[in-house]
């Protein structure tokens, strides 16, 4: 099942695609995609409503972020064995953590906005894994059961802010738009398995980034069940789960994006994400 947000910025609406990519509104079921909307409970009320028998949504809306109420965004560092390869680093022993703002969200075709003075603006595809049901402490054997669905995800990166402006690569990880997600929340049931998916990044049609999350250091349950032991994991919180290699940073010599730009990514069975970027 694929579940959207669609509307003007702050202001967007649910609803469910059908095997042919129409929208139909879900917002006169009441309710949001957040809390007990992510819930198996409230994902089965959804699964058994036809959505040919829901309201069609006319014309091409924007599309938000597929899921409200996103409390956190955890992102994580070095996961992919080619990408530690590229950057010189060994493999970590533990999953390496971080934030991103919550204020960084956009949805999956907005604008990418260069913060001003960036010079370094760097691109990192990546798994979104968004939890359903709270917990704390989570077992690494029944973490999935605390998994809403995944998503296609960007964690944008200004790299100058995150390594020279005095530690703390949350600063380079926040500006506005550096968090897309979408176009759309696939439910757990759709994904068999989460560690066989191709994930490609273009900027102007010059693939980038091509990788399989078959190459992740530390899987997904892993991940749900790290992340836990440091904090409650809450409905609607996002793990963004790594990315491959082929970053600008990597390449040589460097490649950062610039007004004008185009970027595309794609997961398989997750969507198509596509980004112009502009000047703040």
């Amino acid at each position: 099942m694929r579940l959207a947000r669609y509307g003007s910025k702050g202001s967007e609406l649910p609803g469910v695609l059908d095997d042919e990519g129409k929208l139909y509104a879900l917002a006169g079921l009441g309710g949001d995609l957040k809390d007990e909307g992510l819930s198996e409970t409230g994902l089965a009320k959804v699964r058994t409503i036809a959505a040919g028998s829901l309201p069609l949504v006319a014309g091409n809306p924007r599309f938000g972020p597929p899921v409200a109420g996103i409390g956190k965004i955890i992102g994580v560092g070095l996961n992919y064995r080619d990408h530690a390869q590229e950057c010189g680093l060994e493999l970590p022993a533990e999953p390496t953590l971080f934030l991103k703002a919550t204020s960084a969200l956009a949805g999956p075709f907005d604008p990418l906005v260069i913060p001003r003075g960036a010079q370094s603006v760097d691109w990192e595809i990546e798994l979104g894994v968004v939890i359903g049901t709270p917990g704390i402490y989570i077992d690494q054997d029944t973490a999935m059961e605390h998994i809403a669905g995944y998503c296609v995800g960007i964690d944008f990166s200004e790299r100058d802010f995150q390594f020279k402006r005095g530690g703390q690569g949350f600063k380079g990880k926040s500006a506005d738009s550096f968090a897309p997600l979408g176009p759309w929340l696939v439910t757990r049931d759709a994904i068999p398995d989460p560690h066989q998916l191709t994930l490609a990044l273009s900027v102007n049609d010059v693939e980038r980034q091509r990788g399989t999350t078959a190459d992740m250091i530390f899987s997904v349950p892993k991940l749900v069940a790290y992340a836990s032991e440091f904090m409650s994991l809450q409905a609607g919180d996002v793990i963004l789960t790594g990315t491959p290699a082929g970053v600008g940073m990597g390449q040589d010599p460097k490649v950062y994006l610039r007004p004008g730009d185009l970027v595309s990514a794609t997961i398989k069975g997750l969507g198509t994400q596509l980004h112009r970027v502009v000047a703040a």
